[in-house]
């Protein structure tokens, strides 16, 4: 994988010096910082949906959770306000556990 542009967690530029490697690392502010959490999002979701053992996809939903409480911080508002926005939806226009696929519509 690319190790050059891309967001990385907090902890991830100390192990690599650690490991012995130099790095160079700026900080992301803004509309900028938003886009690249929307292409990481995009990244982790990839690696989601083309990986197939239990352990590895749960640790990648736990990636998209993590930059879905750092893509809601951006908006300035709570994960708490996202939940409940998801509730709302939920109880107006349901979830996916009846697994419906729609095949067509006609007019």
């Amino acid at each position: 994988m690319d190790q050059k542009n891309r967001l990385v967690r907090d902890y991830t530029p100390m192990r690599l010096e650690n490991s012995g490697k130099t790095i160079r690392t700026r900080q992301l502010e803004g509309q900028e910082y938003k886009e690249t959490l929307t292409k990481k999002l995009q990244e982790v979701v990839y690696g989601y949906s083309s990986t197939k053992e239990k352990r590895k996809s749960l640790t990648r939903l736990a990636d998209m959770m993590e930059v879905i409480h750092e893509l809601t911080y951006t908006h300035g508002a709570t994960i708490e306000e996202i939940e409940h926005i998801r509730q709302h939806r939920r109880k107006e226009r349901g979830g996916f556990k009846n697994r419906t696929l729609l095949i067509e519509v006609e007019e």
